[in-house]
């Protein structure tokens, strides 16, 4: 069954490669000397229907251990109400411990909702079958699966739930690219360390995730879950310079399929000093491969980090073969061996930055749902710098030298990789 799954997946995927060829941004025609960067970006959001949440705390987690410290203790402090949005729970000791402790909660009289991917459940090694599903949900605990895989199986190939998201008491709420999985914390044998990157939100930024997360719980679940309970008040910001600047940019299939990329690449197309991107699949779409030429060609200074390992086949080729384009064009391309980096963070002119779980693939770009957060502030921004800067050391530099290393073979792998991008 699985076998077939995957044949379905590739096919739908290559069979949509083409129709990516001719993504594009419209780029507002404006007075760039006159706004910052941070400025444009914020303006294409506001023209876009994007709201700008004001005086929110946004905490950087910057490893498994920091991010399920934190989310274990918030969970704890639930008095109404704990929702979970992941790809995937994997069933280890960190989800039976997550489980174990929702089910307190639930004794405490804490609503408790966890929706997990179907696809994102079955690629796991470790998944939630029935028999672990009727235990959770025994305890209590609401959990369900989005978009399970049924005949015709093409039907289910695309639009998948890449989101993480937990928000408690609608007070508390949590993104990036972590999943609930063992591996944060002890990484992997073939890969080493797992590196990642999380947030946690509180202020107005969180309504907007407790929306995300309602909206296909109710589609999913068919339920009308709603209300100001899940809303509560919050202060007011003094003004907008009062607190952290954040907008909670959202992927939903057919509502509003080009957002995130365009966002994107308009962040890019901004910049006027420099341009910083950590992620794992760096196979981008049109959109943000013209957004980058263009900051190279205009002088921006433009560094990627992609890692030198991977938990997908293919994967560090097809990257490196996109990179070394770019590094031909005058980009600095570092490549991570400290284990395998799956953070996917921008820092742009050292002023605002993107944290979130979308890879730059066809998939997270233009097939899944997915949801980023934007976030202007230099202090936050700073942070993420400081690490990208720790993390070169961990890195080698992609030269002509370097690739020249590599063989006929390699640089074929890297080539072919490149016709599955959709897919990868």
């Amino acid at each position: 069954m699985k076998l077939h799954i995957f044949f379905i997946l590739l096919l739908f995927t290559i069979g949509n490669a083409k129709a990516g060829e001719t993504d594009s941004l419209w780029v507002q025609r404006q007075d760039t000397a006159e706004l910052s960067s941070e400025q444009m970006v914020i303006h294409f959001l506001q023209e876009s229907g994007i709201p700008i949440t004001y005086g929110n705390k946004v905490k950087l987690l910057t490893s498994g251990r920091e991010k399920f410290n934190d989310l274990f203790e918030a969970i704890r402090g639930a008095k109404h109400h704990i929702h979970l949005e992941y790809f995937n729970f994997r069933n280890d000791s960190i989800a039976n411990a997550l489980f174990d402790l929702l089910a307190e909660k639930v004794k405490e009289g804490v609503e408790v909702r966890a929706l997990f991917d179907a696809f994102g459940n079955w690629s796991n090694n470790k998944p939630l079958k029935k028999r672990h599903l009727k235990a959770i949900r025994e305890r209590g605990i609401e959990i369900v699966k989005f978009d399970p895989f049924k005949f015709p199986y093409i039907n289910h190939a695309a639009h998948r739930d890449h989101r993480k998201i937990v928000v408690i008491d609608g007070r508390i709420g949590y993104t990036g690219g972590m999943n609930i999985a063992d591996y944060y914390i002890n990484g992997l044998p073939k890969i080493g360390t797992w590196r990642d990157m999380h947030i946690r939100i509180e202020g107005p930024a969180v309504d907007i995730l407790q929306e995300i997360f309602l909206t296909i719980w109710n589609k999913t679940t068919k339920q009308n879950i709603t209300g100001e309970v899940y809303f509560p008040e919050r202060p007011a910001p003094a003004d907008s310079t009062d607190g952290i600047t954040v907008a909670i940019v959202d992927r939903t299939p057919k509502k509003d399929p080009r957002m995130l990329s365009h966002t994107y690449a308009m962040s890019i197309y901004a910049a006027k000093e420099n341009v910083r991107i950590v992620n794992p699949y760096f196979v981008p779409t049109s959109s943000i491969r013209k957004a980058l030429n263009h900051a190279l060609e205009k002088g921006t200074k433009v560094e990627i980090m992609i890692s030198s390992k991977s938990d997908i086949p293919f994967t560090p080729d097809a990257s490196l073969y996109k990179v070394h384009k770019l590094m031909k064009r005058g980009a600095d391309i570092y490549l991570y061996n400290g284990g395998f980096h799956h953070s996917k963070i921008m820092m742009v002119d050292n002023t605002y930055c993107r944290v979130a779980p979308a890879n730059l693939t066809s998939r997270s770009l233009r097939y899944d749902y997915e949801t980023n957060a934007f976030i202007f502030n230099k202090e936050f921004t700073a942070q993420l710098d400081s690490v990208f800067q720790a993390d070169t050391q961990h890195c080698t530099r992609l030269t002509p030298e370097v690739w020249k290393q590599r063989s006929p073979w390699k640089k074929f792998v890297g080539w072919f990789a490149n016709l599955f991008t959709p897919f990868l």
